[in-house]
């Protein structure tokens, strides 16, 4: 479970001009862990920062998040769960927020040593595919607010569990050696 709270990394975020918000750096984080073979918290720092640096506050505070995210998705307890805007946000902004996590998790999942996740087979494959479908996600306003607010619950409990699925899967991948000078991307 995270304990960081989404307005607080996106200041963070914004006082260090990162190049994402708070949902698509998460999203990034997650997928990079979730691919790349031995992905540090310094590798993570150059996908989202202008320099690849952060101010000391700053870089602590993305550190803990970098902990924590790490540590629930290895949690046998299925812990992991997404950076996103509280409830009270609109279901507008949350929408957008979940686009941009799963734009990020792609993104991150591609920087890894995956080079075309939509090519996994079976289950993974068709995992892939549906996170590219949410990351163009958006509020139906025909829907009655419940509605939205439920669709919305549904589709943040499926990533969730998706991500914690795609992590364990591609643990053979990530547990094996990388060459000496490989590039991260």
């Amino acid at each position: 479970m995270i304990q960081a709270n989404y307005a607080d990394i996106q200041r963070v975020l914004t006082d260090e001009r990162a190049l994402a918000d708070a949902a698509e750096a998460h999203g990034t984080l997650t997928g990079c862990l979730c691919a790349a073979v031995g992905f540090r918290f310094e590798d993570w720092l150059l996908e989202i920062l202008p320099e690849g640096r952060a101010q000391p506050l700053a870089a602590a505070t993305l550190r803990e998040l970098y902990a924590e995210t790490a540590g629930s998705l290895r949690a046998p307890d299925m812990e992991f769960d997404l950076l996103l805007p509280e409830d009270a946000q609109s279901i507008d902004a949350r929408a957008a927020a979940l686009a941009q996590w799963c734009q990020g998790f792609l993104y991150g999942l591609g920087s890894g040593a995956v080079q075309d996740a939509g090519s996994f087979p079976g289950d993974l494959g068709e995992i892939v595919r549906d996170l590219t479908e949410i990351s163009r996600v958006g509020v139906d306003i025909a829907q009655t607010e419940e509605s939205n607010e439920s669709a919305y619950a549904e589709l943040v409990e499926f990533v969730r569990v998706s991500v914690q699925v795609i992590f364990e899967e591609l643990e053979p991948m990530r547990a094996r050696p990388s060459s000496p000078g490989a590039p991260l991307h």
